[in-house]
């Protein structure tokens, strides 16, 4: 299975960007109609960060007080693909972001749940 991010760039503080992150490879449609996603951060210098998650039928999402309320995420069965809408962008929000694929069908917030991740793409806030 491989997870592949897309959908960075540079964005002002106060605007918006949605990344996606498509599945592919043996077992991928599996994968995806069973597991949970999940998206993670990684800022330089810090440690990795849970942002959003999504049960594997969608009905259950979770997100740190941090980005709850800007930050939204989706998963679209029939295309593999899970979204993260992110809005009222702020500098702090500047980060490298990862989708994972959880072992199990919901999405909690330890990365070590998760058995399969993307390559990242990179969120730049400017202030």
């Amino acid at each position: 299975v491989q997870l592949q991010a897309s959908g960075g760039g540079l964005v002002q503080a106060g605007g918006s960007l949605r990344l996606s992150c498509a599945a592919s490879g043996r077992a991928s449609g599996r994968m995806f109609s069973n597991n949970g996603m999940g998206w993670f951060r990684q800022a330089p210098g810090k440690e990795r960060e849970f942002v959003a998650g999504i049960s594997w039928s969608g009905a259950t999402t979770t997100y740190p007080d941090s980005v709850k309320g800007r930050f939204t995420i989706s998963r679209d069965r029939a295309k593999n693909t899970v979204y993260l809408q992110m809005s009222s962008l702020k500098p702090e929000d500047t980060a490298v972001y990862y989708c994972a694929a959880a072992r199990s069908a919901y999405a909690p917030p330890d990365s070590s749940q998760y058995v399969y991740w993307g390559q990242g793409t990179l969120v730049t806030v400017s202030s």
